[in-house]
């Protein structure tokens, strides 16, 4: 077992409320991922984490190119991670960049969450006492999603 599969099972026994895990905790382990981003063009650090309905967490941070267009963000790494390893009953992610003021997902990571849900929970933080709660849906209104192409 990994570093990261260990720090994830011990996340997953801390803190839970009736069996759902409290946003200050997804938070934190947000705060945790951030500090793993690769950054070094933006020194920009944004860290995520989800949290899906069967109890997993995966995280994810952002990671750059020199190129910059094969940059990832750390929503889509953490999402991709958690689709990647089965798991499509996301429930919720936090999202924390800047320590100044709350950072939202950018347009490409809201089009790719809501490929998988308009009302997973998006906590947009900047720490585990400043954050602010939305679904996909409220971040991207009029969406084009799944059942466009029906």
């Amino acid at each position: 077992m990994d570093s990261n599969s260990r720090q994830i099972k011990q996340h997953n026994s801390r803190i839970k409320r009736g069996g759902e895990m409290e946003d200050k905790l997804l938070i934190k382990i947000a705060l945790e991922a951030r500090e793993k981003s690769y950054s070094p063009y933006s020194k920009f650090k944004v860290g995520a984490a989800v949290y899906t309905k069967s109890g997993k967490v995966f995280t994810g941070c952002n990671i750059e190119s020199a190129s910059y267009s094969p940059t990832i963000c750390a929503e889509r790494v953490a999402f991709t991670k958690c689709i990647s390893e089965g798991y499509k009953d996301i429930e919720k992610i936090a999202v924390v960049g800047s320590d100044v003021k709350i950072s939202f997902p950018c347009g490409v990571c809201r089009q790719f969450m809501v490929e998988f849900g308009e009302d997973i929970k998006v906590i947009c933080a900047k720490s585990i006492d400043s954050y602010e709660i939305y679904t996909v849906k409220e971040l991207l209104p009029h969406s084009f999603g799944p059942e466009d192409l029906q």
